[in-house]
Parts: structure tokens; C-alpha cells; sequence
């Protein structure tokens, strides 16, 4: 009987040992539940590549899930608490990087790529336009053969 105990015990203890504890936080009403979790989808992973901290399980995001909920109860606004993250993580962390300086070449790429884009084309249709409409003139020997080959078509055969 105790060896089936210990066999059971063995196959218990790893899993329970495995379980994640998942994060519980008291919050005061609904509110302040869904502001946290609209925070915490916002906010980047900073180990994760692109996993916000709500969904990662790295002990980073765990620590920056705590940071929100304790900056929360401190009274702290939303700005606040993304400004401090950003303070203490990098730019990175944020999904959507404010306009700024040095994420202005990040903004404006797509719009300099398709004005870029636009530039070609329209370059290459003035080209195509110009050359097509530009007929070479014919010299007076070719305009003889395509006169006598036109004269030999509308003979009868």
C-alpha cells in the first residue's frame, strides 16, 4: 500500500510542482479591471518579440504586470504608468511609438515610399508618352518603296 502511495505521490508532484500560479489581482470594480487589461494589451514584451505583457509568460512581463497594478492602486494615470515603462524599458514597449523625432523616419516611410512609388510611374508614363508620339520621318527612298508597295496592293491580280 505504500508503495502504490509513493507511485502516486511521484506522479502528482512534478505536475503540481509545473502548475503556473496565474496572476490574481483585486480590483475595486469592472472598470478598473478592463483599464488594466486594456494597459497591459498595449504594452510590449521587452524579451518577447512581439507578445504584449498580458499574453507573455517571461518573468519580465510578470514583473511589468505588477508594476501596472501597483502604479494602478497608487493612483497613477495611464500616461503615467506608459511613460514610466518606456523610463525604465526603451521606446520598445510601446505597440504604437508617439511622433517624436526619433521616430519620425518610422512614421514617415510608408508615405515616402508611396509618394516615391507615385514619382516612378509617373515617370515612366511622361517617357512612354514622348517616345511613342515622336514617329521617325521617313526619307525619300523609303517613302518611294512604301508608295510602290501600296500601288502593287491595290492592283488587281
Amino acid at each position: 500500500m505504500v508503495r502504490i502511495a509513493c507511485l502516486i505521490l511521484a506522479l502528482i508532484l512534478p505536475a503540481l510542482v509545473a502548475a503556473d500560479v496565474a496572476d490574481v489581482y483585486d480590483f475595486s470594480d469592472r472598470a478598473q479591471e478592463q483599464r488594466y487589461r486594456n494597459l497591459i494589451a498595449e504594452l510590449r514584451c521587452p524579451k518577447c518579440q512581439n507578445q504584449n505583457i498580458a499574453d507573455s509568460n517571461a518573468p519580465i512581463s510578470k514583473d511589468m504586470r505588477d508594476v501596472v497594478y501597483r502604479m494602478m492602486n497608487d493612483g497613477a494615470s495611464n500616461e503615467e504608468i506608459v511613460e514610466s515603462l518606456v523610463g525604465r524599458f526603451g521606446e520598445f514597449v510601446r505597440y504604437k511609438p508617439e511622433f517624436d523625432s526619433r521616430t519620425f523616419l518610422l512614421w514617415a516611410t510608408p508615405a515616402i515610399a508611396v509618394f516615391g512609388g507615385l514619382l516612378v510611374v509617373a515617370g515612366v508614363v511622361i517617357r512612354s508618352r514622348r517616345s511613342g508620339s515622336e514617329s521617325p520621318a521617313l526619307s525619300a527612298e523609303e517613302k518611294a518603296r512604301v508608295d510602290k508597295m501600296l500601288a502593287d496592293q491595290d492592283r488587281p491580280s
